[in-house]
Order: C-alpha cells, then sequence, then structure tokens
C-alpha cells in the first residue's frame, strides 16, 4: 500500500525522504499530518470481489487493492511507515510487525515453511535472537561460524544467513558485502538496528533482508514496541502472509509513532552518535577503564569493559538511565551479562566477547559534558593504573 509517488530512484537525499517518504499524498488529501486509522475492519457490500481479493492475497501475500479489508491484513497507518522505511533502506518494501522478535519469527517461519529450517549465524546478536536460534524454538537448527566460515556451514537445507553488524553489544563490525559474496544464494538478514540506514544501508551490499528493532532508533522515544523487515517484494509477500497467519501485527497508534520518528531519524542519530564518540573517547583515556569498543562507521551506541566492578556503575548514575533498549533521545546504560544476553549460554556468551566487566551504553541527546560529568562520578575514585594505549578497540 504505498502511499504516494514512488521516489525510491530518485535522488531526494535521506533527511529528505526522512521528512517526506510516506507522506506525499497528504497535501493532495487536504491533509498536513498522517491520519491514524484505529479501525479493524472495514465495510464492503461486495462479498465476490473481497472473495478475489483474499484469494489473491493468499497467493503472493500482495497487498490488496483498494480499500482496506481487516486490521490483521493491513492498515493504512502502518502502510505509510513501511512505505518510508522501505524508501529509507531502499528496498522494494518493508513488513511491519509487533516487535524486533516478531518480524525475526516471520523470516524463520517463511523459510522454514519452505523446508529450509537450517541458519548460519554469526556471534554476537542481540541475545534474545541468540536464544530463539539456539532453542531451536521454531523447528530452527543454528550453526554459529565467524564471518570467514559463512561459506563452508552452508548446506542444501540453508535458509538464512544472520548478522549483525554493529553487533549487540560489543558493537563488533562485518565486512558485508564479503559475507554476503560467501552467501551465495542464500539470503543475508542483516540486523541493522544499531547502525540505522543513517549509517548503513546493507542491501547497497548484498544483503536480501534488512531487519530492524524499530522500537530502538526508528521510533527514538523510547514509546513505541515495533519491528521491521525490509526486503523485496517477493519476500514481504510471504512475511505478509505469515503476519496474517500468526497475528503480529503492528497497531495503527505504533505505526503513526514510527512514522513520526523517522522524520527525525538522521538528526537524532548524527547529534547522538557525536556525543557517543566524544565520549568513547574520555573512556579509553580514563585509567579506570580497560577497554572501549567504538564502531569503525560511528553511531550512538558504546561498549566498554571497567577494571572495577560494573554493577557499581550501573549503581551509580544518576542522569542516565540503568535500562535494558536503546536508540532513545536520552541514554541508557547496562549490563549486559546480567540482562540483555543472560538468556545466552556463559561459555558462548564469553566466546563472543560479552564479558562480564562489559558494560553498553546508549547515548542520547543530553550536552555531553552532563553525560559525561554522570559517568566520571559513577566510574568511581581514580587509581594510579595508567591508561593503555590499546584501550580503543573499533569494530
Amino acid at each position: 500500500m504505498d502511499h504516494g509517488m514512488d521516489t525510491r530512484r530518485t535522488t531526494r537525499a535521506l533527511a529528505t525522504e526522512a521528512v517526506h517518504a510516506g507522506r506525499d499524498d497528504l497535501a493532495g488529501l487536504g491533509l498536513h499530518a498522517p491520519p491514524i486509522d484505529l479501525s479493524t475492519t472495514y465495510p464492503s457490500y461486495d462479498s465476490r470481489a473481497e472473495a478475489a481479493r483474499i484469494d489473491a492475497f493468499a497467493t503472493t501475500g500482495a497487498e490488496p487493492d483498494g480499500p482496506p479489508v481487516y486490521g490483521r491484513l493491513g492498515n493504512p497507518t502502518v502502510a505509510r511507515f513501511e512505505t518510508a522505511l522501505a524508501r529509507l533502506e531502499g528496498t522494494e518494501s518493508a513488513v511491519a510487525f509487533a516487535s524486533g522478535m516478531a518480524a525475526l519469527s516471520a523470516v524463520l517461519l517463511v523459510r522454514g515453511s519452505m523446508g529450509l529450517r537450517h541458519v548460519v549465524a554469526v556471534r554476537p546478536l542481540y541475545g534474545c535472537s541468540d536464544h530463539l536460534l539456539t532453542a531451536g524454538l521454531l523447528g530452527s537448527e543454528v550453526t554459529w561460524t565467524d564471518p570467514a566460515g559463512v561459506a563452508d556451514a552452508l548446506r542444501p537445507d540453508t535458509g538464512l544467513v544472520l548478522v549483525e553488524s554493529p553487533a549487540n553489544p560489543t558493537l563488533a563490525e562485518i565486512d558485508l558485502r564479503a559475507v554476503a559474496h560467501a552467501c551465495g544464494s542464500v539470503p543475508l538478514l542483516v540486523d541493522n538496528t544499531f547502525a540505522t540506514p543513517v549509517l548503513q544501508r546493507p542491501v547497497e551490499q548484498g544483503a536480501r533482508l534488512v531487519l530492524h528493532s524499530a522500537t530502538k532508533y526508528l521510533g527514538g522515544h523510547g514509546d513505541v514496541l515495533a519491528g521491521v523487515v525490509a526486503c523485496d517484494e517477493e519476500f514481504a509477500g510471504r512475511l505478509r502472509q505469515v503476519r496474517f497467519a500468526t497475528g503480529g501485527v503492528l497497531h495503527p497508534l505504533a505505526g503513526y509513532l514510527l512514522l513520526r520518528g523517522l522524520s527525525t531519524l538522521p538528526v537524532r542519530v548524527r547529534a547522538a552518535s557525536a556525543n557517543a564518540a566524544e565520549l568513547a573517547a574520555r573512556l579509553a583515556a580514563d585509567p579506570r577503564v580497560a577497554k572501549v569498543h567504538y564502531p569503525r562507521i560511528g553511531g550512538a551506541m558504546v561498549a566498554f569493559e571497567v577494571h572495577g566492578d560494573p554493577h557499581a556503575v550501573i549503581a551509580g548514575v544518576r542522569l542516565i538511565t540503568p535500562a535494558v533498549s536503546l536508540g532513545s533521545v536520552d541514554s541508557l546504560i547496562q549490563h549486559p551479562a546480567s540482562i540483555s544476553h543472560r538468556i545466552v549460554d556463559a561459555d558462548d556468551r564469553r566466546g563472543a566477547g560479552v564479558s562480564d566487566r562489559l558494560l553498553r551504553l546508549s547515548v542520547g541527546l543530553e550536552d555531553v559534558e552532563d553525560l559525561w560529568s554522570d559517568l566520571d562520578q559513577a566510574l568511581g575514585a581514580r587509581s594510579a593504573r595508567p591508561a593503555r594505549p590499546e584501550a580503543m578497540a573499533q569494530g
């Protein structure tokens, strides 16, 4: 359901698309702000035509022409967000879900329904993504490997290769183009939650599927739970069929908030990234910090390992909020080994670089001096331990 003209192949800049994509038809409707359609069902007096439209959806998963049918099949407000996100990621389509995990589950179900249940994945991933694969909760089987081992790990029943770059929580980066080449005909799914399309567009490097926990930067204000997959229209059709069958739909109000969040995405990501880069540099020079992880492509996430007790840092912050999640306008800090990656086996967690002294900081839009003042006091008294020149680890 593409609202307005298709401008994916024009030269409009990302910042312009962020503001206007999904809204191109509003002036013609006599509107300025996008409407929120809260209907769960829609009237139709031609049941034969409805039957034909439902048959067409069952065949291809394409969005029905004409007026909406039912809230589980599609919603006009959510469709606006999907159109906008597809424009930003440079894909034909996007399909939104109730959460990032619902979106990943739908991808696995699509491939599993084709008898392709084997997944090749690279650690680290978001802890719940790791658990979903490792536990085989959807009937999938996973082979964990490093990026160089992707090609050798492929099997005839491999349906997906899954990576996250920068990775949660270590911010390790992967050469996406090289991995995409190693995948051959197997779809590469890249979790782009940390980078957002502001910093990288994985389809331009060979990925077929781009996953976002839209709860994070796309929404940007800590008030919406959502997931989305940007992809080609063929795969989008299969995802819509799974969404319709399983019911993992996004609420229209969430779709509205996400569309509004996209309009400031480039500004928010760049401003928060500037703060993060400054904090990463200061942490790297601090004798209380053992190592800092900050991506080469930049971004608003910083991970750092402390010499002292990481739990004391969590307990000591006053301005920064100690909480899970990330990507909000305010700064959040958490201890991955205790929370976001607790569900991952301890040996697997440590093997992926998630040490027990690692802290993950999502940097927001506060003044950087205020943020540093809070971190400084939370880290406690300075010791005589000298700062090490290798303290900054990029990627």
